[in-house]
């Protein structure tokens, strides 16, 4: 049976939907980084999306060509996830999509490493003839967090992060949003194929002692 990262590491991917603390340790993921509002029909987010997921499955399908990666097990490829900020702005204002700056990306089976990754991307580039420049293997150590799983449409996230943040206060700690720790989001949820109210993200916020 495949390995489900979803199932294997459920306080990271399937967290209630009341607010938790919890330490996340250093993975590595496929990524893109770009900016503007991801609704926009075509736009930058949309095509990272094709890149991520060009890679993503260039490196589960290895199995089937003559690239061998050693340790490698089949596997489920994890869900999306992105980083989320907007220069000038503490926290997120949603009403300002126009303003976001994120980098998106999907995590990546601890046996691949930087060679395996770059193999990845000239044969993805070789085989789908596009452009894979923009794709970076990116190391994230979140480290400490608060995070709650959010259910319901992207843009009533702010009363789920509200009790985030007033959960975490009670519990001593304060928010550490910076340059290089950002808002946090897991999809568990296709939106071109789920109502709004049931979409299911999880939602990840840096934190320290305070």
């Amino acid at each position: 049976m495949a390995f489900d990262y979803k199932k294997e590491y459920k306080e990271f991917y399937l967290p209630p939907t009341k607010p938790g603390i919890v330490t996340v340790p250093p993975m590595n993921y496929v990524a893109v980084r770009g900016k503007g509002n991801p609704n926009e029909e075509d736009g930058e987010y949309a095509r990272a999306l094709n890149l991520l997921y060009g890679v993503a499955f260039t490196i589960k399908m290895s199995k089937k060509g003559d690239h061998r990666i050693e340790g490698y097990y089949d596997y489920v490829v994890p869900p999306l996830e992105g980083f989320w900020w907007q220069e000038g702005i503490a926290g997120v204002d949603y009403a300002r999509k126009e303003l976001f700056e994120w980098i998106s990306v999907i995590r990546l089976p601890d046996f691949v490493d930087e060679a395996d990754f770059a193999w990845a991307v000239e044969e993805a580039s070789r085989k789908k003839k596009t452009d894979f420049s923009k794709v970076e293997f990116l190391r994230v150590d979140e480290g400490l967090c608060v995070q709650c799983m959010h259910i319901g449409p992207y843009d009533d996230e702010p009363a789920t992060v509200q009790l985030m943040h007033e959960y975490m206060e009670a519990q001593g700690y304060a928010l550490d949003i910076t340059d290089t720790r950002h808002h946090h989001e897991i999809y568990l949820s296709d939106a071109r194929r789920t109502a709004p109210e049931k979409l299911k993200t999880v939602i990840r916020h840096p934190i320290k002692v305070a």
